[in-house]
């Protein structure tokens, strides 16, 4: 496969992560072997680059940026997001326990994949995993809230969402859903509203040219620490994918019924439960999910230098 077209599906496959909530197409990065580069890219911005700017070096601005690397791969993840978008939608309305449990299945094994990333792994690395474990699922706890969908919200929505897109284990969707920003960002995908895109754009371009400096450093300097504490993150956040649930409607304060608690349950407590859909269908996507990165990050590693 060529090194465009590997780049290429990378993004396509980050992009499809970045849309369900619960799974970070950081995750899938890492995965894929990419995420180094992509964070050393998008944390180019620096006086050396400002003079390239201004000196009209575009040139050599384009290699300190790594420009065709993060021109293929945002093509990637901007084709999947529009095309993939109604589909997930799709199947998380038609079958979410299969597609919960499948990256369920996935979110699993791209823990063990990162944690094995972590060099002389010691006590404090177990402390940081249980740390992140607490935070991830505290957050895949939480309630969505409703806000008001103004464009200022809508760009601070983009800055938010995207620093946890390039994060391991922290899904940048999950948080917009936190926010209650979802459905509306979604909507504006699927119906091509090019303001609302624009915007959000515009904030989560502001927020990943700040915050990849944060963690191409922690990742230079801190490396084991962060993978750790990331790790536990992922951990935490199988709460958000566990496939068996059931949904709560509350009221909003408006008397509509458009906020949703979800309780954990285990397979046989789901109301007419039927053992082959209910257990041993969302148990073989599962099965997929953590096959799937292991088949991957096979392909995708294997002779990466070629």
């Amino acid at each position: 496969m060529p090194k465009w077209l590997k780049i290429y599906v990378s993004g396509l496959l980050m992009g499809a992560a970045d849309v369900v909530p619960g799974v970070s197409g950081g995750t899938i990065a890492f995965i894929l072997g990419i995420y180094e580069r992509l964070i050393s890219a998008l944390s180019g911005v620096n006086k050396e680059s400002l003079k390239m700017l201004f000196k009209g070096e575009f040139k050599a601005l384009w290699s300190h940026f790594d420009g065709t690397f993060l021109l293929v791969l945002g093509s990637g993840i901007a084709t999947s997001i529009v095309l993939i978008a109604g589909i997930i939608t799709h199947l998380l309305e038609t079958y979410p326990s299969y597609l919960w449990g499948f990256f369920f299945g996935l979110i699993l094994s791209s823990a063990y994949f990162l944690i094995k990333q972590v060099v002389d792994f010691r006590l404090i690395h177990v402390l940081l995993m249980v740390l992140g474990g607490i935070v991830g699922a505290g957050l895949s706890l939480l309630v969505p809230i409703q806000t008001e969908t103004s464009l200022t919200m809508v760009f601070f929505s983009g800055m938010i969402a995207i620093c946890a897109m390039i994060l391991p284990g922290i899904s940048g969707s999950f948080l917009l859903l936190m926010m209650g920003m979802y459905g509306f960002v979604l909507t504006a995908i699927k119906s091509i509203d090019l303001l609302v895109i624009a915007v959000f754009g515009l904030g989560a371009l502001v927020g990943l040219l700040s915050f990849s400096k944060v963690l191409h450093y922690l990742l230079q300097h801190a490396r084991s620490v962060t993978l750790a504490t990331l790790t536990g993150v992922m951990l935490g956040a199988l709460v958000k994918v566990w496939p068996w649930k059931i949904m709560e409607e509350l009221a909003s304060e408006s008397g509509q019924k458009t906020l949703f608690k979800e309780h954990l349950v285990l397979p046989w407590q789901l109301q007419n439960y039927d053992f082959l859909t209910d257990l041993m269908y969302p148990i073989f996507c599962i099965s997929v999910g953590f096959l799937s990165v292991i088949l991957i990050s096979n392909i995708f590693l294997r002779n990466s230098d070629k």
